[in-house]
């Protein structure tokens, strides 16, 4: 059995607000799911589960600490444009990563870190 990642999980202050980024510059839906302040996400054909949730402290005195995500998208300018529009901020600008992509690194309006590649055709 491969062991691929299936599902991710992003923890979030103010859930309605981040689900507003997340419809707004990557076009995912949101499902309510499970105990309330819980959505699933559905990122589209041939992406993976995703939950949305309220934000814990599973170490005491720190917020959730977890692995970096990268987006895979069509248009890397584009997308730092509609990530600033709709409350987040890009901290790293596109920089090509060579044979990969270009890559760039922002914040969402929850402050978590996210990175959004767009390939280079034919690796994904």
């Amino acid at each position: 059995m491969p062991n691929n990642v299936v599902h991710f999980a992003i923890h979030a202050e103010d859930c309605e607000r981040a689900k507003a980024f997340y419809e707004t510059v990557f076009g995912w839906e949101f499902e309510a799911w499970g105990p309330p302040g819980f959505w699933r996400i559905h990122t589209g054909p041939g992406g993976i589960f995703g939950a949305l949730q309220q934000r814990t402290e599973p170490v005491e005195g720190r917020g959730m600490i977890g692995f970096e995500c990268t987006i895979a998208v069509e248009d890397v300018q584009a997308t730092a444009e509609a990530i600033e529009s709709a409350g987040g901020r890009v901290t790293v600008p596109p920089f090509e990563i060579e044979n990969v992509g270009t890559l760039i690194m922002f914040h969402d309006t929850e402050d978590n870190v996210v990175g959004a590649m767009q390939y280079v055709d034919g690796i994904l």
